[in-house]
């Protein structure tokens, strides 16, 4: 039972990787990206209890801690094109500067 779904998350990361390489806009490529690497969290975790090793979960946590903020920063490149801080000012309705 176990073998299948190992089997069943590696033809799921397949066809991930597939759409990561081919999507037709960035966002599907962020998101089967995404979608990988949570894939990948699951695959490390059933590793894990299959080989009787707890300690992969610690190693499952990391790689989802990473997955997640590689996530927010490809995010960000993608909108503003840099990771660098975005240098326009909102100033209130009461301030001054206006022109």
């Amino acid at each position: 039972m176990l073998a299948a779904a190992a089997a069943a998350l590696m033809a799921a990361m397949a066809l991930m990787l597939i759409r990561a390489l081919l999507g037709p806009s960035p966002y599907d490529r962020m998101l089967a990206a995404n979608s990988f690497g949570t894939k990948t969290v699951l695959f490390i975790g059933l590793a894990g209890f299959l080989f009787g090793r707890p300690d992969f979960l610690d190693l499952a946590i990391a790689y989802a801690l990473i997955n997640f903020v590689a996530t927010i920063a490809l995010m960000k490149v993608v909108r503003y094109r840099s990771l660098q801080a975005s240098l326009s000012v909102h100033r209130g309705p009461g301030e001054a500067g206006g022109g």
